[in-house]
């Protein structure tokens, strides 16, 4: 089995392979990540003793500014102002491992994905404005805390496509338009026209999780689905039970969700 070991980043969202993610990092524990990802860009990783271990690939040279998002389960954040954000200034404890108590595996999601950080940009403040990218999901097999910010020991998933993948994407598509519609209005624009959604079905499956008004525990459950297949055939369940209950709720004030771009980059 072939791990590495990535600076790890907890939000209370989730990220999906593909899609774009903006981060304003202002708390001292991810601004030393972002430090020496920075510094990263330079000298071929992180200065951290604990990313010394093996990576996937030889990728990891070429893009050292690396990390993973995993979901913070329910009820473990403090204070949170912002995904992943707590305020510091109303929590109770300092450290890498602030507000996710004695055994921070246990306050994440185990299956989590790998942000790439095209961009790091650091403020008059101190703090980083980042663009990272979604690109590989990854499983949790352990958490250390004792750098200045958390790492972990990763596995990556492999993405297999499984039986009638593409069929799955086309009727996924269909009720994703359908959903769009439903959601938006007659008189508003959707997310996408039909010339802008992909057709292979893994990239559909993670659009489509990504851009469906969804809770974490759902949006959790179809980033971890075994195989493409399976992820795009609870999406067509998920879509047809929510375009159902829109239709029956006409009134759900849901339209400016609708207005807010989603990149499958």
């Amino acid at each position: 089995m072939t791990t590495a070991r990535l600076p790890l980043f907890p939000l209370n969202s989730v990220l999906f392979p593909g899609l774009v993610l903006p981060l304003n990092v202002f708390e001292e524990r991810y601004r030393a990540m972002m430090r020496d990802l920075s510094k990263g860009a330079d000298s071929g990783g992180p200065e951290n003793p604990s990313d010394a271990s093996s990576s996937f690939s030889e990728e990891e040279e070429e893009e050292p500014r690396r990390f993973v998002v995993v979901a913070i389960r329910d009820g473990r954040e403090v204070a949170a102002t912002a995904p992943g954000m707590p305020d510091a200034t109303a929590m109770a404890e300092r450290g890498p491992a602030a507000g996710f108590g004695p055994d921070p595996i246990q306050a994440f999601h185990r299956v989590g994905c790998i942000a790439d950080a095209a961009t790091i940009r650091e403020l008059g403040d101190g703090g980083y404005e980042v663009l990272a990218t979604g690109t590989t999901r990854v499983r949790l097999l352990s958490v250390d805390a004792s750098g200045p910010y958390l790492t972990a020991e990763v596995e990556e998933l492999p993405e297999e496509q499984g039986d009638d993948a593409g069929a799955l994407a086309e009727a996924v598509l269909r009720a994703f338009r359908s959903y769009q519609k439903r959601l938006a209005g007659a008189r508003e624009r959707s997310l996408a026209t039909g010339a802008e959604l992909p057709d292979e079905p893994s990239v559909v499956s993670y659009l489509v999780a990504a851009a469906t008004v969804l809770d974490i525990p759902a949006r959790q459950r179809l980033l971890q689905a075994p195989d493409t297949a399976t992820r795009l055939r609870e999406e067509l369940k998920l879509l047809r039970a929510e375009t159902a209950v829109i239709r029956h709720l006409p009134s759900l004030p849901a339209t400016e969700l609708t207005r807010k771009p989603t990149s499958p980059n």
